[in-house]
């Protein structure tokens, strides 16, 4: 392997990964995703799409799905700091309903792999934060799902940034037992 130090969780399958920056008074280089790097860490994805996302401190995005087209997601920040999260929703696993988490920020220049089976979210720390993911499935609008962020039967251990923003729609999400999903992965 060349470039990517690859962190595995106690989550089967979710890893943490760390590229290598080679910087100078310039500034820094760095390679984000290498396919041959990744393969040889037996991450094999082909990823289809990249998204990007911009919020202020406070914002919550999650804890997503999608229903029928599951996507795995190699996630990262640009600007600022979130904490992100990996829910394990599939069927038969050890660790279903069990979570990890990680900061990500454009210090750490972390990235973080999240599979197909898992709903994600995260948090924004800083004032401002740039978000960027690979996905290896299409977003399907209509296939869209989640579950509660603050659900006590997962019991995520967001950190204290103030005040929680969400969206209208992660406002109405259910709890993981009353939704019931389990991925077939």
């Amino acid at each position: 392997m060349g470039e990517f130090k690859f962190i595995e969780t106690n989550i089967k399958d979710v890893y943490i990964i760390e590229p290598t920056a080679f910087g100078d008074n310039r500034g820094y280089f760095m390679e984000t995703y290498n396919e041959a790097d990744f393969q040889a860490a037996g991450l094999n994805y082909i990823f289809v799409q990249d998204n990007q996302s911009s919020s202020r401190k406070g914002v919550l995005r999650g804890l997503h799905f999608q229903k029928n087209h599951p996507q795995a997601k190699l996630v990262r920040v640009l600007k600022g700091e979130v904490f992100d999260v990996a829910v394990d929703l599939r069927k038969g696993s050890a660790t279903y309903g069990k979570w990890v988490g990680v900061i990500l920020s454009e210090e750490n220049k972390r990235q973080f792999m999240v599979p197909r089976g898992f709903a994600h979210g995260f948090v924004v720390m800083s004032e401002t934060a740039e978000f960027a993911y690979k996905c290896d499935e299409f977003y399907h609008p209509e296939d869209e799902g989640g579950i509660m962020w603050n659900d006590p039967e997962i019991g995520v251990e967001w950190p204290d940034v103030g005040e929680i923003i969400l969206s209208e729609k992660d406002k109405n999400h259910l709890r993981l037992s009353e939704s019931k999903i389990e991925f077939e992965v």
